[in-house]
């Protein structure tokens, strides 16, 4: 294991004081997070009572048929977000892939217009379509430009150092987090990092939230809460266990058994549009 790198926030760069932002303060109980891809996916969860739901960019992009990644869904996110945003029945994070743009300017600009839609946070990646990551210069502008243009919103940056494999991604984890707090942003999100040990010790050496992305083989939401972590998101995997209910029940069908249905039960027709006739 390579040796903790990270150096605290500047002391001018107070801890950001929103509702969404304590939601990452409550030591033992880490925010779950669970990101959906339409309306009626954001209202059905806070329905269970989720505080707080985020988006998940390859569900959206995939139900526009475009590719994820590709900074090819700006205008869906944004148009997504409006609808979203205007709920009020939860606090919405939106993920921005690395903000459609690598000129800060822009970045931020769009920032702007996602506040405007009522989003009280975003997820923004450092990692590229083609398996490199942005630049941590270009990456930690990115985030000083959206909170000088707006301040109170939560900036999770993320980096995909684990995620994309790379040879000593300890190393380069370490670096890019320590510029990224350095830079502003109000929490730290490491997909693909699943070692109990490793997770501990960002915790224990950040200044700033550790997110990290629940998995199956992962750790689970009690062991990630006793490491330290402050909030943990399920990314694309709702949007993708529930493609996989879709073709197995279709398939059941078909086969002329029992469909499974998840607890619960299928909501009926009238409850799904309701969804949408509330305004909800």
């Amino acid at each position: 294991m390579s040796r903790a790198l990270l150096s605290p926030a500047p002391m001018n760069h107070v801890l950001l004081d929103t509702p969404f932002a304590a939601l990452h303060r409550r030591p033992g109980e880490p925010l779950l997070l669970p990101n959906a891809w339409d309306h009626a996916s954001a209202a059905v969860l806070a329905e269970q009572g989720f505080e707080a739901v985020g988006t998940t960019s390859l569900g959206v992009a995939a139900a526009a048929g475009l590719p994820d990644g590709a900074a090819a869904t700006r205008d869906e996110t944004l148009r997504l977000a409006r609808r979203l945003g205007r709920s009020g029945r939860y606090l919405l994070s939106v993920d921005v892939e690395n903000g459609f743009s690598d000129d800060p300017a822009e970045v931020a600009a769009y920032a702007v217009e996602l506040v405007e839609a009522g989003v009280v946070g975003i997820n923004l990646e450092d990692g590229r379509p083609d398996g490199t990551l942005t630049p941590t210069a270009v990456h930690a502008a990115k985030i000083a430009a959206i909170k000088a243009a707006v301040p109170a919103l939560f900036v999770n940056a993320r980096t995909d150092s684990h995620w994309l494999a790379l040879s000593g991604p300890a190393e380069e984890t370490d670096r890019r987090l320590d510029a990224y707090q350095l830079a502003g942003a109000d929490g730290l999100f490491v997909p693909g990092l699943t070692d109990p040990a490793a997770i501990e010790r960002l915790c224990a050496g950040l200044a700033r939230p550790l997110n990290i992305l629940w998995t199956p083989t992962g750790p689970t939401l009690p062991e990630l809460a006793a490491l330290g972590v402050a909030r943990v998101s399920l990314g694309s995997y709702l949007y993708r266990t529930g493609l996989a209910a879709a073709v197995s029940t279709a398939l059941a069908i078909r086969s002329g058994t029992s469909a499974v249905h998840a607890s619960g039960g299928t909501p009926g027709y009238a409850a799904v549009q309701a969804l949408y006739a509330d305004g909800r």
